[in-house]
């Protein structure tokens, strides 16, 4: 498994696989939490060094425990997720 977020205000955009098949791409609001039946394949995921890129996730509530953390933790990961 494998997701990797982006932040385009005032949306996210995560593209996920799960068990090395590809997912797809979920689109919500920056405010909410994402859950498996947001992803479809038909969506396409902008490119990993697209604007806003924010890193790589090993899972989906990984990536939501990311976005439930408080802002001053989402700034650390992404400088890290640059490295």
């Amino acid at each position: 498994m494998g997701f990797a977020l982006w932040h385009q205000k005032p949306l996210l955009v995560c593209a996920g696989t799960h068990e090395y098949r590809p997912m797809g791409t979920a689109i919500i609001g920056d405010q909410g939490l994402f859950q498996a039946r947001d992803f479809s394949a038909l969506r396409k995921a902008p490119r990993r060094g697209h604007e806003g890129f924010v890193g790589y996730f090993a899972s989906l509530n990984e990536v939501n425990a990311y976005l439930r953390g408080p802002r001053k933790k989402r700034d650390s990961h992404r400088i890290l997720s640059i490295l």
